[in-house]
């Protein structure tokens, strides 16, 4: 029996197979991994965020939702985060960042243990990041993981009745703000 070799791609092949794409792509360890859609809760809790992130952030920073592409590992790896928060000027290719302040990942049943170890691990070691967040979408549960130096973070949960509070753009706001409009009885 006779077994196909896989190529691992190259960052350059990675960016030029998908600027072609009309689906998104994750690049992690030169494989390439297709991205799945998204529930409406999911897009909900996501939306919300950006929103009020949006809203909130000065004109040197810039906020994206879930099509622009994070570049980690010195360019071993790139993720697509539910939201993203950037405000490095020297950051500004057109198809990606590489110096975010804040990441956001809504979790889902195909990508939590994803979210919570591998991609938790990767961004941790991004210099330029001060906050995680993961979100539930089951529940108004948000966990924030805070740089406290270059080596410690420190993780807070947050329920519904607690408020968020983030540095990277300043923002307060009950948590339940960011959950307006999910449907808690709808599958994940």
């Amino acid at each position: 029996m006779s077994q196909a070799r896989i190529k691992p791609l190259s960052e350059d092949d990675y960016l030029a197979f998908e600027a072609a794409s009309a689906l998104k792509h994750e690049f992690v360890g030169a494989r390439v991994y297709a991205m799945a859609g998204a529930s409406a809760n999911h897009n909900r809790i996501a939306g919300n965020l950006y929103a009020k992130l949006l809203g909130s952030a000065p004109s040197d920073c810039q906020v994206f939702i879930s099509d622009m592409k994070l570049r980690a590992d010195a360019g071993a790896s790139y993720y697509y985060p539910d939201v993203m928060a950037a405000c490095d000027p020297q950051d500004h290719d057109p198809y990606f960042r590489a110096n975010p302040c804040l990441l956001v990942e809504v979790l889902s049943p195909a990508t939590e243990a994803i979210d919570r170890r591998e991609k938790l691990i990767a961004y941790q070691k991004l210099s330029s990041l001060r906050e995680y967040l993961i979100m539930a979408q089951d529940v108004m549960r948000i966990e924030l993981y805070r740089r406290l130096n270059a080596r410690e973070w420190s993780l807070e949960t947050l329920g519904a009745d607690d408020v968020l509070t983030l540095d990277c753009i300043a923002i307060s706001a009950p948590v339940a703000e960011f959950y307006r409009g999910v449907d808690f009885s709808l599958p994940r």
